[in-house]
């Protein structure tokens, strides 16, 4: 009964440790706030859905992190890049709708254009249910969420979305991007919001 209760008593502090780092990372004042509303024309979707997004960028992943990754991919292929992005400990933010808690970012990275805007691009693993995990379905070889954004020099513009998506890279060190779905989903009248 002493052993059952210690027992419970460990995972309790281990789940409150896990929900005070998560709330940590979701508290923190944001680099970027970014607000889109988005479309969902894919094959997943019985028809076309659409609402808004929040992304906040609560810190832009530094060259090491980058660099980490880069060879990950190249020395690894898809996996080895999954899991050193799954080390990632600091999140760099979250994505979520109005009526969600949101989902924690691992990489995000902001890119100068020539025209005084920026590109954001963003990457994360995403959930695989338990079901999704015992049956091994096609989907599974597509464990990547990702975010490529376009904004112009007065903070507004487009993007998509990759909810399903491959990372591998071709022999000419190429970055090679696969979607799950038939498109991405499209990120319309995205806003910067300071």
């Amino acid at each position: 009964m002493h052993r059952q209760s210690c027992f419970l008593t460990a995972c309790l502090v281990t789940i409150g440790v896990a929900v005070a780092s998560h709330r940590t990372a979701f508290a923190a004042k944001p680099v970027m706030h970014l607000t889109a509303f988005a479309v969902d024309m894919s094959n997943m979707a019985n028809r076309t859905r659409a609402g808004t997004v929040d992304i906040i960028i609560n810190r832009w992943a530094s060259d090491q992190e980058r660099d980490t990754l880069r060879a990950a991919l190249r020395e690894g292929g898809t996996d080895s890049l999954l899991k050193a992005l799954q080390k990632i400990k600091e999140p760099a933010g979250y994505i979520r709708t109005p009526s969600s808690i949101g989902y924690p970012l691992r990489f995000a990275r902001q890119i100068p254009t020539p025209e005084g805007g920026k590109r954001i691009i963003v990457a994360t693993d995403r959930y695989v249910s338990f079901l999704e995990a015992t049956s091994q379905p096609r989907s599974i070889d597509y464990p990547f969420m990702l975010v490529d954004i376009r904004l112009g020099p007065d903070g507004k513009g487009t993007g998509k979305l990759m909810p399903l998506a491959k990372v591998t890279e071709s022999e000419d060190h190429v970055v090679e991007i696969e979607n799950y779905a038939s498109e991405p989903v499209r990120l319309n009248e995205v806003r910067e919001l300071k």
